[in-house]
């Protein structure tokens, strides 16, 4: 018994959360070649909550490829995004805002007069380097795909930033004149044209990052294509943040992207009308890029530049917390009726899942962290509340298997027993949507044992002793045993395959 114990302690040690909270709101407001965007966080340092997200579209960058300069009504447009997203701060009370512009500002002749009425708002203006750019969107990539080993390519309206990461560094950089702005006017110079282009610039550039890597896709147009992939398959799932296509993926793209109408497009909800324009360009280059590079597949990220900037200015050690475990933490506590009940949960029904690799044993924390996010929702409907928490939250460092054996677990937890939630069929395999759904009886029978609260908990174990399911009580607690819990273990008991008893 205290080797099991051991064991549990140990492996729990390796999933530490630690969501420690910002000390004050931020914001980022993005000064982009297409768009000026603000987003305003709070919450944990490591994975903040967005608290409102807005943009327009100002087209800075729309004639820099004709005049090398951002036309006057791209910046008066862009000028009232800046004034009023710096009052929304302060009416917000963001105590730290951090404003940065990039490839159009940076690239074009009028680009400090740009700078210089901005800071007459009263904004600070960080002009970022293709350099910086680069770095920012490969730790976006890091901070919502931890372990993430390849090539970051991110598309914008003035520039392509390519990144190689690996080992959770950001190594090889180089910025590039690709923006879906700039695209139209390369292609227009014939067929051949932006592949010649690209070649050369990566040549010219000295890129020497090796072949047969994953390429993670980031920008706004490369997200909206994958969006399309997405409807062509009917993909089940309507998460982009790491929704994959095999590399030979994007030239097929290119070929039915040039025979769609645009009302096509204008069907589906998730790409907005300002996007559709830009598909046939971003496609194109997609195709080049990966068949230059011979990259091996292709993953979304909905992390990039912003998100970079903010995972860059922590401190290594909260870089390191787990991103999926710090958020289903920090929600499972705002939501539950006992706190840090998640922890003990997870410590006791371990005991039952040992052999549980790293991967499923991460998954299954996060849904003993959850196990208490349906109380409040009518019985009829907790399953699907936590189904609904499982699939559609903005959880990042979760690909679609994952996020199904989440929703089975929570299914399964808040009453749904052995059936499965529509939707998660082919989502992930039947052995791990099994597994998914032992974890959740077993959570659900800790909740019923203990009522919410720890001490139940501390005074009971569960485990296997031979091929019997035993459920143990110290004397003195011996009342909590009854036929609710009973139920449950039986219902547990019968989905392992084995016998239960409860003893004291």
């Amino acid at each position: 018994m205290n080797s099991m114990l051991s064991q549990v302690r140990a492996i729990a040690e390796t999933m530490v959360t630690s969501p420690e909270h910002a000390k004050a709101r931020t914001a980022i407001i993005d000064i982009g070649s297409n768009s000026v965007r603000l987003v305003v966080y709070d919450g944990p340092r490591r994975i903040p909550f967005i608290l409102f997200n807005e943009k327009v579209m100002a087209g800075l960058g729309a004639s820099l490829g004709k005049t090398g300069r951002i036309e006057p009504d791209a910046m008066e447009r862009g000028l009232r995004a800046v004034g009023r997203f710096g009052h929304l701060c302060k009416e917000m009370d963001v105590q730290e805002v951090r404003c940065v512009a990039t490839a159009a500002v940076r690239d074009a002749e009028n680009g400090d007069e740009f700078i210089q009425r901005a800071e007459a708002l009263g904004l600070s203006v960080e002009l970022l380097t293709g350099a910086q750019e680069a770095i920012a969107a490969a730790h976006g990539v890091l901070s919502g795909i931890p372990g993430a080993n390849g090539i970051v390519g991110d598309l914008g309206g003035g520039s392509l930033e390519l990144a190689r990461i690996k080992d959770g560094g950001v190594h090889e950089t180089i910025s590039l004149p690709l923006g879906v702005l700039r695209l139209p006017e390369i292609r227009a110079k014939g067929a051949g044209a932006l592949e010649r282009c690209v070649k050369k610039m990566i040549a010219k550039a000295g890129w020497a990052a090796e072949a047969d890597l994953p390429f993670y896709l980031v920008g706004g147009s490369w997200r909206a294509l994958a969006r399309f992939d997405m409807e062509l398959m009917h993909f089940p799932l309507p998460v982009v943040h790491q929704y994959e296509m095999p590399a030979a993926r994007a030239e097929q793209l290119t070929r039915i992207i040039s025979h769609v109408d645009k009302a096509r497009f204008k069907e589906i909800p998730q790409i907005t009308g300002t996007r559709i324009p830009t598909l046939p360009d971003a496609a194109a280059l997609l195709s080049v890029v990966v068949r230059q590079l011979k990259s091996s597949r292709l993953i979304v990220s909905a992390y990039g530049l912003r998100e970079g900037l903010l995972f860059g200015d922590l401190p290594p050690d909260i870089q390191a917390h787990d991103p999926l475990l710090v958020a289903a933490e920090a929600e499972g506590e705002a939501q539950a009726r006992f706190t840090g009940h998640g922890d003990m949960i997870e410590r006791w029904i371990a005991p039952l899942f040992l052999e549980d690799g790293s991967a499923w044993r991460r998954i299954r924390r996060a849904a003993c962290l959850l196990a208490d996010v349906g109380w409040r929702a009518n019985p009829d409907f907790r399953s699907e509340r936590g189904v609904e928490i499982a699939l559609h939250s903005n959880w990042v460092g979760i690909n679609a298997s994952e996020r199904a054996m989440l929703a089975q677990a929570l299914h399964s937890n808040f009453g749904g027993g052995l059936s499965s939630p529509p939707g998660i069929d082919g989502l992930a395999p039947p052995q791990a949507i099994k597994r998914a759904t032992l974890w959740g009886l077993a959570i659900r029978l800790g909740q019923r044992l203990s009522g919410g609260v720890e001490g139940p908990l501390l005074a009971s174990r569960l485990e296997m002793i031979g091929d019997v399911l035993e459920l143990r009580l110290r004397g003195v607690d011996v009342d909590l045993f009854g036929e609710a819990v009973e139920r449950r273990q039986r219902q547990l008991a019968q989905a392992m395959g084995v016998k239960y008893r409860m003893a004291w």
